[in-house]
């Protein structure tokens, strides 16, 4: 069986998810908001090079149990154990969708994604909308220049006022 590529990320109620100066300092963490329950399904994740430097600094032991994946031109595979991806983004995916394990966390940045959904790669969106409006920053969706239709699987909020949207991805 495929492995899944999931797209789990935070955003702003306008779509941001970042700030004007790459902050993400808006994103709740008072909560699990169920991310225990998440990380049980996966065992890889996708970074572009930016998301994971920025990750790497502020946490560096985040996420040590999970396999990364780096999608960089400029990074190099192997350095420090990193598997990187520079070239060839389609052939590497879907290696690595038939390998056996658990699902994917895609975890951003957002030209990845893009590229990502591109691809039709991307099989489930897990969106926590933050009941906040940033007015300016990084835009979730950038260079999709076709119809995703989405289909709405599940929704929770929470206490906070946040509200997590689950979707399956139907290409079409």
């Amino acid at each position: 069986m495929k492995r899944k590529i999931i797209l789990n990320l935070c955003t702003t109620l306008d779509s941001y998810i970042e700030g004007p100066n790459g902050e993400y300092d808006w994103c709740f963490t008072d909560q699990d908001y169920g991310m225990t329950e998440f990380l049980s399904r996966v065992d890889t994740i996708f970074f572009g090079r930016k998301s994971y430097e920025q990750l790497k600094s502020s946490a560096p032991d985040a996420f040590a149990d999970k396999r990364a994946i780096v999608f960089s031109r400029t990074l190099k595979d192997g350095e420090n154990g990193l598997k990187v991806i520079g070239e060839d983004l389609e052939k590497e995916v879907s290696e690595l969708l038939i390998q056996p394990g658990k699902d994917i966390w895609l975890f951003g940045g957002a030209s990845l994604v893009s590229t990502l959904l591109k691809m039709k790669v991307v099989d489930e969106l897990m969106i926590a909308v933050h009941p906040l409006i940033l007015g300016k920053g990084k835009p979730l969706f950038t260079g999709v220049d076709e119809r995703i239709h989405l289909k709405l699987t599940d929704t929770k909020t929470y206490s906070s006022g946040l509200v997590q949207m689950f979707y399956e991805v139907n290409y079409q």
